[in-house]
């Protein structure tokens, strides 16, 4: 059986899949040939991230398709439904990277906590010749601890990113309706285990209370945080977004930083994406990253393997 890892998947997943008799392709193979090669080679299982997508019209093309895999949480680059219609298995990683992705969403509240994200810009730049300048204009950041997140989708990720407020001792609300409860449990190095219970809350009251809000929802067909939104929240509120683009207005957010009602935003997925809106990539009050949430060392071997053992489980 061939597998195309298309977006490419993790040296161990490779070996666990090659161990079971599987023959893995990583050629990553554009959009609009993908239908002839899969034909062409006899493909059997495509495992895609978010770059590759299976619609309704490769899904027809490719007749010898039997699974379809995204190596992470979301999944709404596959039309799902029609797959499985068509009784091809369609899988996911919802655990693997949602250590990777929250812990992004920290360093981007972090780094805009106490503007890094500008003084990496400026250092280089002035940093010989106004040092005292710089020093005066970033020395008013402002601690985490004591503050509260609003985390919008109380998932595996969300629940992830919980778990390292708490650890910074902040105060964490969430709204999901779908997880009424959640029994929030950290594990600590020397074997210690707490469990914290939390409570959904409303869309408004978040809005009302949260110093800082992370999103962790998938993609959407309105805005989550619109210009309504932005209305209800906190003078100097924090904004990061690594779920998708499309459930931010990024018009009403620079709007929003540029008459001080939020202080900064961490975007790692874009409106646009892969071409970012240029006043988005300049405004010096937002902290960008690539779309890299799931994509560290350890996340991908978690994927890699996870993707290769339900593979070896579905079709050996």
């Amino acid at each position: 059986m061939k597998i195309l890892a298309n977006d490419g998947i993790s040296q161990n997943g490779i070996a666990e899949l090659e161990k079971s008799g599987f023959e893995v392709l990583t050629t990553t193979v554009a959009q609009e040939q993908l239908a002839n090669y899969i034909n062409e080679h006899k493909i059997d299982a495509l495992l895609v991230r978010s770059a590759t997508k299976v619609r309704k019209d490769l899904i027809d093309a490719c007749p010898t398709l039997k699974l379809i895999g995204r190596g992470g949480v979301g999944m709404d680059n596959i039309d799902v439904d029609y797959a499985k219609s068509k009784n091809i298995h369609v899988i996911n990683t919802p655990a693997a990277s949602s250590e990777s992705v929250a812990e992004l969403v920290f360093a981007h509240l972090f780094g805009g906590a106490r503007f890094l994200y500008d003084a990496n810009r400026n250092m280089p730049l002035e940093g010989d010749s106004n040092f005292k300048g710089l020093k005066k204009s970033y020395s008013k950041g402002t601690e985490l601890r004591g503050k509260t997140i609003g985390i919008f989708g109380f998932g595996n990720i969300g629940q992830a990113t919980a778990k390292l407020a708490i650890g910074a001792g902040m105060k964490v609300l969430y709204s999901d309706p779908e997880v009424e409860q959640a029994e929030i449990e950290l594990s600590f190095f020397d074997g210690q285990k707490v469990a914290f219970k939390l409570n959904n809350s409303s869309k408004t009251d978040l809005l009302k209370e949260a110093d800082y809000i992370s999103l962790h929802i998938p993609g959407q067909n309105n805005y989550v945080l619109g210009k309504a939104e932005f209305a209800q929240m906190k003078k100097g509120v924090g904004i990061v977004n690594a779920a998708r683009g499309g459930v931010l207005d990024e018009v009403a957010l620079i709007d929003a930083l540029e008459n001080g009602s939020v202080a900064f935003a961490g975007l790692d997925v874009y409106e646009s994406e892969p071409k970012p809106e240029i006043k988005i990539l300049m405004h010096s009050s937002i902290s960008l990253t690539p779309h890299i949430g799931a994509a560290t060392l350890e996340a991908q071997e978690r994927i890699g393997l996870e993707l290769a053992e339900q593979i070896i489980f579905l079709l050996k």
